[in-house]
């Protein structure tokens, strides 16, 4: 083992990451402990200048990195990936719809996981090996769709294309589709649900409940496309936030559970006459931008118990592409704080930047915003502090005309 001082220089894939991540994809042996301690030290360095963990890394900077501590002999060896089955390669390129050097789409079928836990071993996530490039490198998942629900999903390629994407998401500019069976028809053909979620005591995490006072803002906008009657609608969803089960718990919050949903819906969620008990939730379009400029637009098709419960109640399919996007997302107070801490943190990123860059002090009439200033409009007040949100309704079970 080299006792030397080591220096590595970022390479433009990994340009925006965090420094911590930088260490997890290029020195995986090297614990966060380990990292936190250079850095607590001064013995990690960016461009000659102390770093931490969580400090955001550019492409062409260099990484000063102490020597690697010794490895205890009775250290644990790493979990080896078992290989995938010619059958399982195959099932995992049959999932693809949309493939370029960045990202892969795929249509994730009902009933697989996207990712494992304590009892699951299939999901998505293991699949991805089936992409794997030559020297080994995955692709990572950028989001996730709930076991049962069906449809659209985006894998970034490359790390540089797991960055963007993320950031995309997080910002809300990707734009994403539901089409979904509920039970009964709403009163309201183009609503919004806005009604803040939190996780329900007493189900360790695992179910989501609506709570007035100490949930997340969550908002989704539904539309009927056709109705069954009473007994029945098909509504295209759009989720303006990213909550667990988000669109599960505002559809049974209004009344109108989706079909097959039993954990939200209980035994009012499932239909007679030949209808499936399995969820008719499904991901129907993603519109992305991409890293390399333009965007990602694809549609996934029905899983076959979705597309037989359409023909059942008479539904035409071709109704459901024929409405438009939404493109406006309506800001929430929430909405709002996030930006403005966003652009303080955008600032004191680019002002550490010109320290570094120059080895001066930064450049006057560029000061950062004090602290209280931070996510807080003039006069100290919170952005849209007073104001109402437009859309929200008076009561749980009444959504918001459009």
């Amino acid at each position: 083992m080299t006792d030397a001082v080591r220096t590595f220089t970022v390479d433009a894939e990994d340009d925006g990451i965090r420094l911590d991540r930088w260490f997890k994809r290029h020195l995986p042996d090297t614990s966060f402990t380990t990292v936190a301690k250079w850095a607590r030290t001064g013995q990690l360095r960016v461009d000659g200048a102390r770093a931490t963990p969580g400090d955001r890394i550019a492409a062409g900077q260099q990484l000063r990195v102490p020597p690697p501590e010794p490895v205890a002999t009775h250290a644990k060896p790493q979990r080896q990936r078992v290989p995938l089955t010619p059958d399982q390669v195959s099932f995992a390129s049959e999932m693809v719809i949309h493939r370029d050097p960045m990202a892969l789409v795929l249509n994730k079928p009902p009933g697989l996981a996207t990712q494992g836990g304590t009892k699951t071993h299939e999901h998505v996530d293991a699949l991805l090996d089936a992409f794997a490039d030559d020297e080994g490198a995955r692709p990572k998942l950028v989001h996730r769709l709930d076991k049962d629900t069906s449809g659209a999903l985006l894998v970034a390629r490359t790390p540089r294309a797991a960055a963007f994407f993320a950031k995309t998401f997080s910002g809300r500019t990707a734009k994403k589709v539901y089409w979904a069976l509920v039970v009964g028809v709403p009163s309201i053909d183009d609503g919004v649900v806005d009604l803040p979620i939190a996780k329900q005591p007493g189900t360790g995490g695992e179910k989501m409940h609506v709570d007035e006072e100490n949930g997340q803002s969550a908002r989704s906008r539904y539309r009927v496309i056709e109705r069954a009657g009473n007994r029945a609608a098909w509504v295209e969803l759009q989720p303006f936030t990213g909550r667990t089960h988000q669109l599960r718990v505002h559809m049974a919050a209004i009344g109108h559970p989706i079909v097959g949903d039993g954990k939200y819906g209980g035994p009012a969620a499932f239909l007679t006459g030949g209808i499936s008990r399995k969820m008719h939730l499904h991901a129907r379009r993603l519109r992305v931008d991409h890293p390399d400029g333009g965007q990602i637009d694809v549609q996934a098709e029905l899983p076959h118990h979705f597309a037989e419960s359409l023909t059942t109640l008479g539904f035409e399919q071709m109704l459901g592409d024929q409405m438009p996007l939404d493109e406006h997302v309506p800001e929430t107070r929430e909405d709002k704080k996030q930006r403005a801490r966003a652009h303080a943190k955008t600032v004191r990123k680019e002002r550490k930047g010109e320290r570094r860059g120059r080895g001066a002090p930064a450049v006057a009439g560029k000061a950062a915003p004090s602290r209280g200033a931070a996510g807080k409009g003039p006069a100290g007040k919170r952005p849209g502090a007073g104001a109402t949100t437009r859309g929200k309704p008076k009561a749980p079970s009444r959504p918001t005309k459009r």
